[in-house]
This record gives C-alpha cells, sequence and structure tokens, in this order.
C-alpha cells in the first residue's frame, strides 16, 4: 500500500523530492516500490521511532516548505497533499498546516484505572492525519530543541507546537485512514478497489 501514497506524492503539484524513511534493512525494497509507483524517491533509513525517522529524512530536505506523512495512511490523494501545502504556502504566519477531521465520537478522559475524570465538547476537537506540512526551518528547530521527545510524540506538529509554532487545520475526510489493524486493512483495500474501477 506504500506504493499508493508515493503515487499520490508524486502526482501531487507541490511536491519536488520525495525523501522516505525505510526500516533498516528494507530500503531496497522501498526504492523498488517507489520506481513501480512512478515515484522518483530517496530512501534513507529510518529510526527506531516514528519521529526519530521523520528527523532523519528531514535533514535530507533542501526546500522551505516540507510535507510529512506516514505510510500507514496509504488512500492519501494528491489533492490533499497540494490542498495542506498550498494552505501553509499561503499563510506566512503559521509553522505548519495539518490535515484533520472533526472527531464524531464522544471522546471521554480516564484515569488509569478506567474512571472517566471528564467528557469534553467534541465540537472544538480533531483526529489529526498526515499528511502535515511545515516550514522546513520550523519542523528542524523543533526536532533540535526537543530531541528527547522523538521517541514519544505521535505527530510532528506536537513538536512545532510546543517550540511555540501556530499549526492549522486543514479537514479532511475519514477515508484518509490509518491502517493499523485487520478491520482497518480491509476496509483500505475496498476504498482502494473502488477507486481503481
Amino acid at each position: 500500500m506504500l506504493a499508493w501514497s508515493l503515487a499520490a506524492f508524486a502526482a501531487a503539484e507541490g511536491i519536488g523530492e520525495i525523501v522516505v524513511a525505510a526500516p533498516r534493512g528494507e530500503e531496497a525494497r522501498v526504492e523498488r516500490l517507489a520506481v513501480e509507483a512512478g515515484a522518483e524517491a530517496r530512501v534513507t533509513a529510518g529510526g527506531e521511532e516514528r519521529s526519530q525517522s521523520v528527523a532523519r529524512a528531514v535533514e535530507l530536505v533542501d526546500s522551505p516548505l516540507v510535507a510529512v506523512h506516514d505510510a500507514a495512511r496509504p488512500l492519501v490523494t494528491k489533492d490533499l497533499v497540494d490542498d495542506v501545502i498550498g494552505r501553509l504556502a499561503d499563510d506566512e504566519d503559521v509553522a505548519g498546516v495539518i490535515a484533520a477531521a472533526p472527531v464524531t465520537d464522544t471522546i471521554k478522559e480516564a484515569s488509569h484505572a478506567r474512571r472517566v475524570i471528564r467528557t469534553p465538547e467534541r465540537d472544538h476537537l480533531w483526529s489529526a492525519q498526515t499528511p502535515q506540512a511545515f516550514r522546513t526551518d520550523s519542523l528542524r528547530a523543533a526536532i533540535a530543541e526537543y530531541p528527547d521527545l522523538l521517541g514519544t510524540v505521535s505527530d510532528d506538529a506536537m513538536l512545532v507546537e510546543r517550540a511555540g509554532g501556530q499549526i492549522l487545520i486543514h479537514r479532511s475526510s475519514a477515508e484518509n485512514l490509518k491502517v493499523t489493524s485487520p478491520l482497518d486493512l480491509r476496509l483500505a483495500e475496498l476504498l482502494i478497489t473502488e477507486r481503481s474501477g
């Protein structure tokens, strides 16, 4: 499914060079996938944690804006990539723009014992996704300022926010789903089949 993401990024107008942080030992396989997807990509060895992989890839970026995407979201579209990058390019006052979907479930904050502490209003809650676009200098500065957090943050916007950067949300859809379970995989395969048909 990585090939779908690579093809979307290769087709996006706002993308110049593609850099992929691959699991160690998988670099050659990822290079082959990129070629099959019609994407020219530089492949580098990733880190042990997600944000460590991003940090390694960002070191190789030579552009003022950078878009970060997780391979776990294979249904990304070229339009979403271009929309996130375009919104960042149009607003010089922000450090980043992230794809996100409005939360539709009722959210409960609970203790370690699973006792409900509170129920936040969901009308201001968003489910963060990728792609996430940043001013390259802002992301690099945040990575350098918080190296100890690279193994714990769940997205790069958290680092940039902590460093004082303002992040905007670009509304995305639930179809930009994250594949983390067998059910997610089945749904992604159905959507890919539908898009291919």
